[in-house]
């Protein structure tokens, strides 16, 4: 059944284009035709050791992309077109896998201990291949086998931890995983190589370790033994035992209080004198425990009038404080010549910073004292890195403490900052700039009794920005940053008129010009200049600056205009086009929005929308998903704004709508041309039926498509309510197909894994666009043939009923339920006494919303009551 493949896994590696590509086309033609035979063929030749390594290699390769992708829905399909297959061939393939983990080529085990796990993920939940941890641990236990397999063997096994939940394994498998893996770690037993593969192995186990870390023995053994790996010869295997650290840290936390003298003794160390990659995993240990204690913070501040529901909350951080802060400020003057140049870079001070700014977080005013004086100390230091620690760590430490803490230093430490945006050193301006950004987003409050800004000093704040804008990418994309959360402040501050708006001429073209540089690119400056931009126009004062507003709106359609017409040479060009014409529709769409939301500005959109529509098909028209998504955005921006004067562009429109509605593999297009289609129907209402057939055609491929991502196909059951709501009773030919889907989506949301917390979330958007759908079709029905959904009422109220018995639902999904409830009384009348008396749930749920903290929930429920109420009264 197997074919020999050699040769085309040798040539589609060649250099020579058309040998490679007729060998890969041979090879995915081989694999559409025949997949057991292809993944049997790719197996074998992993296997032999008389093949050529190039081969092998690329068959492991292959062979594992076949099983698993990083996309959940190609996944799905990969699993399940491997279970389809005959349990011989898998079966040959599995014991193929096994034995090539004895290879004595290093690369093969590697790889087949990789796909072991794939298939383990897809097989192990299915309770298939019972066998596989058992033979694993026999390589373990066997003395006769050699050391190399048992290497592997712990590789696989913690690749197998990694693709499976928990739940898949009984607890005395887990109990002998933990005991070969810790073996496996001991000093003397085996090599190096054996020792950091049973740690990797470890860290992938900890998730299935509950119950021996509830044993008092047991967990002593495993941390004793991770301690003393902690400080082995070799850096890989230290670094890998401080992962396990962090990792207990956030699953263990309620039981490590015994160990944490050894573990504070243990990151010391490594923090001041260790390889950076240790060193990163001991800071990491500390930011760990904070986030425990963050999220222990807020629930037990949530939960804070539930008696006895309160996690333990060992307050590490809080007992540590005095020797941990000094240890994290002395990571500050650790810092690379390079590293404000690439953000993406992670070193030792960054990581310090860090995590000093989530101990602030946890601990609050206490860290101030701490601090303050390692900044006094360093800020004024001729070496530019003391300078540099010391405002990175007064900026590190603004979030947690009070306003009233930190407002006295903030208001004594602005000048100096806005001087240091002029320091010498680039290092300490960018630092600077980041912390300016920060003072402003977390602390500038106009509303508040304490102000920092004031219009004594906004007019020396904005010369400063203005100007620093000018400096290299990384300080001036960071000063946008701070012009961005300056601008937010003025938001929400009450007044009608803003401080902001005098400046916002200068504001607005500065930040064009910024965009506008030749080193744009760079740290991504045009990005941050541009959706600056759009927070400058969004937290605007209208009318007050409707004028200001008015005169941006040609310079960015002009921009617009242009870059369709670039020459386009390289793909750099191509890119850069993309990038331009996504972030100008951007700021298109919010001055659209901005506009179109009072009654005083709205006519500036209706005078400009010819000419914004001619540029959106333009851009439509060169063919990228990243503009078709910014572009579908601002036209769902523009069809609420122009309302039923939308209707002119359909035609046109239309076909690119289409295409966003059949882009599967891009699907962000896809959902956001379905929320298009929502805008649509708002603005058109039953002047969008012309288009409604070939809408509700793509829709429902959409809903019926296991290539299209999952993501997507909530909000396509919100759009049906839009729909239905836009045509009224013209919905009725499509509810023949609508409502089997509905159905069948709730019936999926009943059997979701509610230990699953990815899954619940996703569950709940699935659940409250289905009721969003039965709303908007009930409410289009309501006046003309309410009747047609009788017939679906009981299925209706049932599912309403296993909602309303969740406790995991979220609040948006008991709105849409309860407003459902009310739809169905105010549509059905005259069923409705017959209808309800079977389920006499709602009374108990509608009470249960009329005592929710949730004012909306509040609000939907009192109208639902009323529904029914005036339904029952119809009834007699």
């Amino acid at each position: 059944m197997a074919m020999e493949i050699t040769q085309f896994l040798l040539h589609a590696q060649s250099a020579d284009a058309n040998i490679r590509t007729d060998a890969e086309g041979k090879l995915k033609l081989f694999q559409e035709q025949n997949l057991p035979s292809f993944l049997l063929s790719l197996s074998l030749e992993l296997s032999s050791d008389e093949k050529p390594i190039e081969s092998r290699r690329l068959a492991g390769i292959v062979l594992k992309n076949s099983l698993d992708a990083k996309d959940s829905t190609r996944k799905e399909n990969l699993a399940n077109h491997w279970v389809s297959i005959d349990i011989s061939v898998k079966s040959k393939i599995k014991e193929l896998l096994l034995s090539t983990l004895g290879s004595s080529v290093l690369e093969a085990r590697h790889t087949s201990a990789q796909v072991v796990a794939k298939v383990a993920g897809i097989e192990i939940p299915r309770k298939e291949w019972p066998e596989l941890i058992g033979s694993l641990l026999g390589n373990m236990t066997d003395p006769s086998k050699p050391v190399h397999l048992k290497w592997v063997t712990l590789e696989a096994l913690g690749y197998v931890c990694e693709e499976i939940s928990h739940h898949d394994l009984v607890q005395e498998e887990v109990n002998s995983i933990l005991t070969a893996v810790v073996q496996g770690m001991s000093v003397g037993e085996y090599g190096p190589e054996v020792r950091l593969a049973a740690t990797k192995a470890l860290y992938n186990a900890l998730d299935f370790a509950q119950t021996n870390f509830d044993n008092e023995m047991e967990r002593n053994f495993i941390m004793k033994v991770v301690c003393e790996t902690a400080v082995a010869k070799e850096p890989e295997i230290r670094q890998a035992a401080f992962e396990c650290l962090v990792s207990i840290a956030s699953t263990y936390y309620e039981v490590i209080e015994p160990y944490m003298e050894t573990i504070f003794q243990l990151t010391s160390a490594a923090v001041k004198g260790d390889e950076e990659a240790v060193a990163l995993q001991s800071i990491e240990f500390w930011s760990s425990i904070c986030d425990e204690e963050i999220e222990l913070q807020e629930y037990n501040d949530f939960e804070s009038g539930n008696a006895g529901s309160t996690p333990p909350h060992s307050c590490f951080i809080d007992k540590a404080l005095t020797l941990l802060v000094p240890m994290l400020l002395e990571t500050l003057l650790k810092q690379d010549e390079d590293q404000d140049q690439d953000d993406t870079v992670w070193n030792v001070s960054m990581a310090g910073g860090t995590c000093l700014g989530l101990v602030a977080r946890t601990v609050g005013d206490r860290i101030v004292p701490l601090v303050m004086p390692f900044v006094e100390a360093n800020i004024l230091k001729p070496d530019w890195r003391s300078r540099e620690a010391a405002t990175y760590a007064f900026g590190s430490i603004l979030e947690g403490p009070s306003v009233e803490k930190l407002a006295p230093m903030v208001h004594s430490g602005l000048e100096f900052l806005l001087n240091a945006m002029k320091d010498e050193n680039i290092h300490v301006k960018d630092t600077t700039a980041w912390t300016l950004s920060r003072i402003f987003e977390l602390l500038h409050n106009p509303s508040s009794e304490i102000s920092l800004i004031s219009p004594t000093n906004l007019q020396r704040i904005l010369g400063v920005l203005l100007e620093s804008t000018k400096d290299v990418p990384h300080v001036a994309g960071k000063v946008c940053s701070a012009i961005y959360y300056l601008a937010q402040g003025y938001e929400d501050d009450g007044a009608s008129s803003s401080l902001l708006t005098p400046f916002l001429p200068n504001i607005i073209s500065c930040l064009i010009t910024t965009a506008d540089r030749p080193d744009g690119s760079d740290s991504k400056l045009r990005t941050s200049a541009y959706e600056t931009l759009n927070e400058v126009v969004r937290c605007a004062k209208i009318p007050e600056t409707a004028p200001i507003i008015t005169h941006l709106l040609p310079v960015i359609m002009t921009k617009l205009g242009q870059s369709v017409d670039f020459q386009i040479i390289s793909s750099d060009d191509r890119e850069n086009q993309v990038e331009l014409q996504a972030l100008l529709c951007g700021v298109l769409q919010v001055i659209i929005q901005k506009f179109s939301s009072t009654e005083e500005t709205k006519g500036t959109i209706l005078q400009a929308a010819d000419q914004i529509m001619v540029l959106f098909l333009k851009v439509f028209a060169c063919r990228s998903s990243t503009v078709h998504e910014e572009a579908m955005l601002a036209i769902g921006a523009l069809a609420y704004g122009v309302g039923p004067e939308f209707g002119k562009y359909m035609t046109e429109f239309y076909k690119y709508l289409e295409m966003g509605l059949q882009n599967f593999e891009e699907y962000q297009v896809c959902a956001v041309s379905v929320g298009v289609v929502g805008d649509i129907c708002r603005a058109l209402d039953d002047k969008v039926l012309p288009y409604c057939d070939g809408i509700m055609t793509h829709l429902l491929k959409d809903l019926s498509s296991n290539e299209l991502h999952r993501s997507v196909k909530p909000p396509i059951f919100s759009c049906f309510g839009d729909v239905a709501l836009a045509i009224g009773e013209h919905f009725e030919k499509y509810l023949v197909y609508a409502i089997p889907m509905m159905q069948g989506a709730a019936q999926i949301c009943a059997q979701i894994d509610d230990s699953d917390d990815e899954m619940m979330d996703y569950g709940n958007q699935l659940r409250r666009s289905i009721f969003e759908a039965y709303s908007g079709i009930l409410q289009g029905f309501k006046n003309s043939k309410p009747d047609l959904m009788a017939p679906h009422a009981t299925h209706i109220l049932q599912f309403i009923e296993h909602v309303s018995k969740d406790s995991r639902r979220d609040e948006n999904v008991t709105k849409a339920a309860v407003a459902v409830l009310g739809d169905l009384a105010d549509a059905l009348r005259s069923n409705v006494k017959i209808l309800f008396k079977d389920h006499t749930f709602y009374s108990e749920f509608l009470g249960q919303c009329l005592e929710s903290d949730d004012e909306q929930i509040k609000e939907t429920a009192s109208w639902t009551q009323g529904m029914i109420v005036q339904a029952f009264s119809v009834c007699g």
